[in-house]
């Protein structure tokens, strides 16, 4: 067996114990601590599996790190999604359940050579045996276990429930429970969610119809297909995602909302369960609620150091409200979530109403909304002004009454944080207005007004730099623009990850006048504007110039006037 010798001077045919050792070294340099790895030796002693294996299983470490480790151990190319074949390579050599049983796939025969990716490289037993059952040398790659699930999966697929068997009986909820009870079935869920989360995905959108289902994923903002299923697993896929979000699964008719918390790949991850009936059986979408993905610092997010110090400003006045605006899914609630715990100090009591809680805040009071039983923000919040906080989050004001209890909330000495569905920062102040709130309680209380976007970054590997077009040279003052390319860094989008691009409003005498005085929001803008305020277009163009995002992603997310 052809072996690569690697840099700790054992090859893939050396003792486990001591790759083991070797992989163990390298993740208590700063992955894992001593105690963990005490638990993961206990753990492998009961259950067989490798030391390493068993901090995954533990949720100690992920796989992307365990595999990061590994090919530094062992010297190996790490494969990625586009190294498996389209159609399985000898398999009349090679069976579908000892692959499975290796977690191994053949994906290229060439010059003698038969290239194998495994997820473990430290299994020296399954290199040996496909060396024996083929007559070819070996030549070893690491694989990501939820991309060579997925293709383990793809190229060997497991025969389903048959539908005459097992096809779900609308009204039959023990056979939606057996249904969704199949090992395939569980793997099958657990491999969708698996690599929702890996790619980083924000959701994962099940759409049922007549001839198949639909899996996308949306990344950045945009929605992709990631993969196609037989109609007939749609109840077994939906029941097996109701059991584990505690909906039930017998209700087909309504709406439901619920929530899994598991350990995926090593973390600890939240997702958030929606369902409505549509045609062909449910719609599902998970929302990803991955705490560790999510970076609660402004700089970080993309805010300009304008915006941070107008903002920092106006959440250390001791009362009044703060608003953040935007279209839904323009990163509002990550905001006011940052701004919370820039807050959250052992002296402040800080209470919220959300509809729904995305992410659990340590030290922070949070209120489920639940309109079912009549417990809406208004009711909600007369209710919290009574519990004595320092600062309260009402997750978005959607009425003349809560913006009424909120200022008022404002006026006895609360910092109040809210969100509001306007397209500009003075828009808030006009639909506030129309709303019905009093002038003057608005000119009071209203401490600063945040507008913000989200728009993809370009891929730091794969974009380029290209002479700005001569309209935009002379409107914005830019030289030069930066283009996306493509690459399998960012799935070749040509962008990865998104930021903020915002614009901050802080009240001033002449814009009290202006409310008084029951101005427009063309006029309060231009006030705003000519007291320093930088737009959400003029941001944009800024993070354009640093070569952060492109002309095309700032135009479709603010929609400039020409």
């Amino acid at each position: 067996m052809d072996i690569l010798p690697n840099s700790l001077g054992f090859s893939l045919g050396a003792p486990t114990e001591q790759a083991d050792d070797a992989v163990l070294a390298m993740l208590a340099g700063g992955a894992c601590d001593a105690v963990a790895l005490e638990r993961a030796a206990a753990v492998a002693a009961e259950t067989g599996l490798s030391r390493p294996n068993a901090l995954v299983r533990l949720g100690l470490v992920s796989e992307r790190t365990l595999a990061e480790v590994f090919r530094a151990v062992f010297g190996l190319p790490l494969a990625g999604p586009e190294r498996y074949p389209a159609e399985p390579v000898l398999s009349e050599r090679l069976k579908p359940r000892f692959l499975r049983a290796a977690r191994a796939i053949p994906v290229l025969v060439e010059s003698g050579q038969l290239t194998l990716v495994m997820a473990d490289p430290g299994d020296s037993f399954t290199p040996q045996a496909v060396r024996l059952a083929t007559g070819l040398a070996v030549r070893v790659e690491i694989g990501l276990p939820v991309e060579l699930e997925a293709a383990l999966d793809r190229l060997y697929p497991e025969a389903g429930p048959a539908p005459e068997a097992h096809e779900a009986n609308e009204d039959d909820t023990e056979r939606l429970k057996d249904l969704a009870s199949e090992a395939p079935v569980i793997r099958l869920v657990n491999q969708i969610i698996a690599k929702a989360v890996e790619t980083n995905a924000s959701d994962i959108h099940i759409e049922p119809f007549e001839d198949r289902l639909r899996i996308r994923y949306r990344h950045d903002g945009e929605l992709q297909d990631a993969d196609t299923h037989p109609a007939r697993l749609t109840p077994a896929i939906i029941s097996r995602i109701k059991i584990l979000a505690k909906l039930d699964i017998a209700e087909r008719r309504l709406p439901q909302d619920g929530r899994i918390r598991m350990a995926v790949r090593g973390e600890d991850v939240v997702f958030r369960v929606a369902t409505a009936p549509c045609l062909h059986g449910e719609i599902m979408v998970l929302r990803i609620l991955d705490r560790s993905a999510v970076v609660f610092d402004f700089k970080t997010q993309g805010h300009t150091d304008q915006v941070i110090s107008r903002l920092r400003t106006a959440l250390d006045a001791p009362n009044g409200i703060l608003l953040v605006t935007g279209p839904t899914g323009s990163g509002k609630t990550t905001t006011l979530y940052t701004a919370l715990l820039s807050l959250n100090t052992v002296e402040r009591k800080i209470i919220t109403v959300e509809d729904p809680i995305e992410y659990q805040l340590p030290g922070i009071n949070q209120i489920q909304v639940k309109p079912q039983i009549d417990l809406g923000f208004a009711s909600l919040l007369r209710t919290i002004v009574r519990l004595d906080p320092n600062i309260i989050m009402v997750g978005e004001i959607r009425d003349v009454e809560t913006a009424e209890i909120s200022a008022r909330a404002a006026l006895t000495g609360h910092l109040v944080l809210s969100t509001l569905h306007t397209n500009s920062a003075a828009a808030a102040i006009t639909r506030l207005r129309d709303m019905g709130l009093e002038d003057y309680l608005l000119a009071a209380v209203l401490r600063g007004v945040l507008a913000q976007r989200l728009v993809r970054r370009l891929c730091e590997v794969c974009k380029h730099e290209a002479e700005a077009p001569p309209e935009l040279a002379v409107r914005f003052g830019l030289k030069t623009v930066w283009r996306a390319g493509g690459c399998a860094a960012c799935r070749n989008t040509g962008y990865k990850g998104r930021q903020a691009i915002a614009e901050f409003l802080t009240p001033d005498a002449q814009i009290e006048r202006l409310i008084f005085a029951r101005a427009g929001q063309a006029e309060i803008e231009q006030a705003a504007v000519a007291a320093g305020m930088q737009t959400m277009l003029a941001a944009g163009m800024a993070a354009v110039a640093r070569g952060e995002t492109t002309v095309e992603e700032i135009l479709r997310a603010v929609k400039a006037e020409e």
